[in-house]
């Protein structure tokens, strides 16, 4: 397979490593939003359940190894913080993703294009 790229012309060698390149990004992109996006839930499923709590209800927070006793309205603060850094993380991650998938799309046509008078004719 490398020597059948190696005959082809150099720009289209060079746009087939980008397009190796575009995926690349594109799937760690994608997965580093599925991260975020699982996060978002668990903060999610944490206010929702401090909602249930009486204000005077005794919370307590991971730091590192530790638990360590905290304000219920604290922690809601804390925890609403971090889900708008984690939507607004998420969303320009959304950005890039679309971003990379037209860059791709838009390369898989000129490399089919480039591709196309080197593929034998149809029998």
């Amino acid at each position: 397979m490398s020597e059948d790229i190696s005959k082809l012309p150099p720009q289209v060698q060079q746009r087939l490593l980008r397009l190796q390149q575009l995926q690349q990004t594109l799937q760690t992109v994608l997965t580093q939003k599925q991260q975020l996006e699982l996060e978002s839930n668990e903060v999610e499923q944490a206010l929702g359940e401090l909602e249930k709590l009486a204000d005077s209800a005794t919370i307590y927070k991971s730091i590192g190894s530790l638990l360590v006793k905290a304000k219920k309205d604290k922690v809601t603060i804390e925890l609403d913080e971090r889900k708008d850094l984690l939507r607004m993380r998420i969303d320009v991650l959304g950005k890039q993703e679309t971003r990379l998938r037209t860059q791709a799309k838009d390369l898989q046509t000129k490399l089919q294009r480039d591709l196309r008078p080197l593929s034998p004719p149809p029998s």
